[in-house]
């Protein structure tokens, strides 16, 4: 790493902050995989994903340059209970009633949970099992997300619904082609003035032919 870049690796990247903390170099569960430079605005991220057993085989997934508020939960497919019996109750977790658990395709697993990049996640937010997060999203605090969120949208509330697209079609279209996380950090450093300019004329003009 260049020594005016930033490192990804680097686990506090705010000097002095100990609390906001790069999420990917603190992982070590498999299951989580996570992009460079997304933070969260706590310590120990593992634990704020719950409910997640090997048995199931689901991922969490997160994009690069994401922004996870403090006290977000990602609850996983662990968390369900079968709905097609006259009771939900695991009797075949706990020992002493002598049951198997059942299939996995009974217990109504949606597979894996996918954030995109640069989605904002505002605090005290619950994002429920296989919710599939596009690129660009914002997620108001204290949203309960149980339904996939279109790139570039905002939402909010419990259930958390669409409150408007952050941009038109065709900026949109050009931020998706543009995929500026997956650039190199020079490259991104770069093109700062533009990510962070609110004249969405200039930045659309600048950006079509990029």
């Amino acid at each position: 790493m260049e020594r005016d870049l930033p490192d990804p690796d680097v686990v506090n990247p705010i000097p002095g902050i100990g609390y906001v903390t790069h999420v990917r170099p603190t992982v070590r569960d498999p299951h989580i995989v996570v992009g460079d430079f997304t933070y969260f605005s706590d310590r120990d991220f593992e634990s704020h994903v719950t409910h997640r057993y090997d048995f199931y085989g689901d991922k969490l997934i997160i994009g690069k340059f994401c922004q996870i508020g403090k006290n977000v939960e990602f609850v996983m497919n662990g968390a369900n209970h079968r709905r097609d019996c006259v009771s939900t109750f695991p009797f075949y977790i706990f020992e002493g009633w002598g049951e198997e658990a059942p299939p996995l395709a009974a217990m109504g697993s949606k597979g894996d949970t996918v954030i995109g990049n640069d989605v904002w996640i505002g605090q005290d937010v619950t994002i429920l099992p296989g919710v599939r997060v596009g690129d660009g999203a914002i997620i108001g605090m204290k949203s309960v997300v149980g339904s996939d969120v279109p790139p570039y949208t905002v939402v909010a509330g419990n259930p958390a619904r669409a409150l408007r697209r952050r941009f038109d079609d065709e900026l949109i279209a050009i931020l998706e082609r543009l995929r500026w996380w997956d650039r190199p950090i020079g490259e991104i450093k770069a093109l700062i003035p533009l990510l962070h300019s609110g004249d969405l004329a200039a930045v659309r003009e600048k950006l079509r032919n990029y």
